[in-house]
């Protein structure tokens, strides 16, 4: 129930008010080559809903100032591979590169506490972001199955052959790839940069689950780490 609650909170402040209703509707997500996709995955704290007004005033305000485009909020049902289990999964935009870095090289000068008001809001909070090389546009479709996949590897050459192994096994098992990522940035303090990022459909869970028990039997040659979430 805590983690529904953080959710409906966020989407409350940030969103300016959509009602519950509005997680079963479909979300599109647009990006542009050279904006920036924000990757945030973090866990509430029961004092989230007290405390982030004056973040939504002090940081969510520069954030927005510097060229931050607020998209869908996203939350995790389930983890499925890995340890992590965070309560939400947010996509952000940023209107290009310099603007990420200006907000990231700015925000302590901007907002002292910053990093106080995040810590006494989350218990976790990782960020990736990546500097998109071509159009992109993809769904959150809650009528399907949405599996986020990150994987770190260990060896390239190996991790390659397991990339194209992984791919072929899903796409045959039904599953349809919306996004892929590479070459992941973060921040110091909010360190997150899988070497490879997945986002997949599947029309039902019993699709996706038929393909998790052939992933899991394959071999992890070429694999350091790996989170993988269920999210709406």
């Amino acid at each position: 129930m805590r983690r529904v609650n953080v959710f409906i909170v966020l989407t409350t402040f940030l969103l300016g008010g959509i009602v519950a209703n509005a997680q079963a509707e479909v979300k599109k997500l647009d990006f542009k080559k050279g904006e920036v996709l924000d990757i945030l995955l973090f866990t509430g704290k029961p004092e989230l809903g007290k405390l982030f007004p004056r973040y939504k005033e002090t940081a969510f305000a520069f954030a927005l100032e510097t060229g931050y485009q607020p998209q869908p909020l996203l939350s995790v049902l389930e983890t499925t591979q890995g340890g992590y289990q965070p309560g939400s999964l947010v996509f952000g935009k940023w209107k290009d590169l310099n603007s990420r870095k200006k907000f990231l090289n700015e925000i302590t000068t901007k907002v002292p506490d910053f990093h106080q008001q995040r810590r006494a809001m989350w218990s976790t909070f990782y960020l990736a972001y990546y500097e998109m090389e071509n159009d992109v546009t993809f769904e959150i479709n809650p009528e399907k199955v949405i599996v986020a996949t990150a994987y770190w590897k260990d060896n390239s050459t190996e991790f390659n052959s397991f990339k194209k192994e992984w791919l072929k096994k899903a796409q045959g098992s039904g599953g349809k790839v919306l996004l892929e990522l590479t070459d992941a940035r973060s921040s110091m303090g909010y360190m997150y940069k899988p070497d490879y990022v997945v986002l997949t459909e599947w029309n039902d869970r019993a699709a996706f689950n038929a393909f998790h028990k052939e992933n899991i039997k394959m071999s992890d040659n070429g694999v350091q780490n790996v989170n993988e979430f269920v999210i709406q």
